[in-house]
């Protein structure tokens, strides 16, 4: 009987058990600067690296590196699975005589609940490769993204839109009782099948476009990286085009995905959407929202000019622009965005609540660095949220968070330093800061667990200071909403969520 790839996962997963083909023992056995090289897609240092490695170096060789191996090594390497049934099973490729080479992607990840092994298409970083149009992407930049931004607080049901290769659906299995994810693609359904069957996971795959497979269905939580590129609305890529006009997709994923909610659910997707000229961003992607029964945290990470951004995905397809094809493409493409009035394109997070409430929407910029995973960060603003609909602050002890720092910028004047600058920073998740000022930082300084409510302490720096009461409330009350949105002051007894270990180890692909 023929091998097929879902027929040889259990003895490819042998295979790697046996020889240590996991994310922790290649960071180890390759060293720190191979394993560096590796993410940089330079194969010279990681090879020199391999050659003392044995079985593992030429697992790492084989599909890491896409190297011709001689049949006698792939068979050491791959035992149980012999070379001639991965070659049935379209995992290997016959290039010469006693010669082959990987014909799939498969490589460890470990996003915190060990080694996961994804199948993905070989994406050209190691060896040129011409890019199918059903090409299914591995464990890219944007996958490492949302795995650092999804919540893993425990769920019983997880829907993945656009699965691809799987990588989502395996990282859910971690922290949910069930599974399932979609994808137009049948190329996906078969990579995304093999990468469930190498982890010995079972999750449900339906193929299909966007929700359509689970129609009339509701989950717990719903994570998504669709084919978010603003474009022509034209598809030559699966992975990245959705065929709907500039930020088209990402529109009907935030309208739809709160119907594919159950009460108190949450999603997470990566979007896109275009910066009109005279149109405030926030505006756009907030207007995609019903005016009820939606919660949502949108996080702007990036903004990319038209020019930037049609270059740097015209090169994901590996489109020479300098040629008269690929300059045509680009015009036209740079053309469709001028008639359209784009000035931008941003890039990033959109989490959203399911409830039975008024809808409220919080848009923001997130353009600065932070180390630890976003993913809980948001479960605790809904937490945050929710409390501030239930109380009033004024009545409230606060704390200041642990991680909460105040700063004084000081700058030279007439008669010494002069403080230019008061902020107060978060030292952990997002990284917030807010300028405040020294009224700010007094009654900030005033605040403990065995404390006065927000409203009397408000009271006592009044009367101190000769001020107005009711003014100062008003804006005190204005600050304590924004720092408690963000994480830096909380109300006395507030549980948050536990953080997320910060430690991803991965082998990614370019794409």
């Amino acid at each position: 009987m023929t091998a097929t790839l879902l027929s040889v996962c259990p003895h490819l997963r042998e295979s790697f058990l046996a020889h240590s083909y996991d994310a922790d023992s290649l960071l180890g056995a390759l060293g720190d600067d191979a394993h560096a090289a590796l993410g940089r897609s330079e194969p010279v240092p990681v090879r020199v690296a391999s050659r003392a490695l044995g079985d593992l170096g030429v697992l790492i060789r084989m599909f890491l590196l896409v190297d011709d191996i001689a049949d006698k090594d792939a068979a050491s390497a791959l035992a149980p699975l012999s070379v001639d049934d991965a070659i049935d099973a379209s995992v290997l490729e016959r290039v010469g005589p006693g010669l082959v080479r990987a014909a799939i992607d498969i490589r460890p990840l470990d996003s915190g609940a060990g080694t996961r092994w994804v199948v993905s298409d070989l994406d050209g970083s190691m060896r040129p490769q011409v890019t199918a149009a059903d090409h299914v992407l591995g464990v890219g930049q944007a996958s490492l993204s949302l795995l650092r931004g999804t919540p893993t607080t425990p769920v019983d049901t997880v829907l993945d839109v656009g699965t691809g290769c799987g990588v989502q659906a395996v990282h859910a299995a971690g922290y949910a009782g069930s599974v399932t994810g979609t994808d137009i693609s049948a190329r996906s359904m078969l990579l995304a099948a093999a990468t469930a069957a190498l982890n010995e996971l079972d999750v449900e795959l339906l193929k299909g476009s966007w929700f359509e497979p689970v129609a009339g269905r509701t989950f717990d939580r719903i994570v998504a990286n669709p084919p978010f590129v603003v474009g022509l609305g034209t598809v030559t890529h699966s992975y990245r085009d959705s065929g709907i006009d500039l930020d088209g997709a990402s529109r009907l994923m935030i309208e739809r995905a709160a119907s594919h909610l159950v009460l108190g659910g949450t999603a997470v997707m990566l979007a896109s959407w275009v910066h009109v000229n005279g149109e405030d961003w926030r505006s756009r992607v907030a207007s995609w929202l019903p005016d009820h029964g939606v919660d949502a945290w949108i996080v702007q990470r990036d903004v990319a000019d038209p020019a930037l951004y049609v270059g740097t995905w015209m090169r994901d397809e590996s489109v020479d622009s300098r040629e008269p094809a690929g300059a045509a493409q680009a015009e036209a493409w740079l053309e469709h965005f001028a008639a359209a009035d784009v000035a931008g394109i941003g890039f990033g997070y959109v989490y959203l609540r399911r409830t039975d409430l008024a809808t409220d929407v919080l848009a923001e910029d997130l353009r600065h660095a932070f180390d630890d995973p976003l993913g809980n960060e948001a479960i605790d603003y809904f937490a945050r949220l929710t409390w501030l609909r239930e109380h009033e602050p004024v009545d409230a002890v606060f704390e200041l968070a642990p991680s909460t720092a105040l700063e004084r910028v000081y700058l030279p004047g007439e008669d010494g330093w002069v403080v230019e600058v008061v902020r107060v920073h978060r030292g952990n998740g997002p990284n917030w800061q807010h300028e405040i000022d020294e009224l700010g930082a007094t009654l900030l300084a005033g605040l403990s667990p065995g404390g006065l409510p927000l409203g009397d302490l408000v009271g006592l720096l009044a009367a101190a200071h000769g001020l107005n009461e009711a003014e100062l409330l008003d804006s005190a009350t204005a600050l304590f909403i924004d720092l408690h949105r963000h994480g830096l002051v909380r109300p006395v007894g507030m549980a948050t969520t536990v953080p997320e270990g910060t430690g991803f180890s991965a082998t990614s692909q370019d794409k």
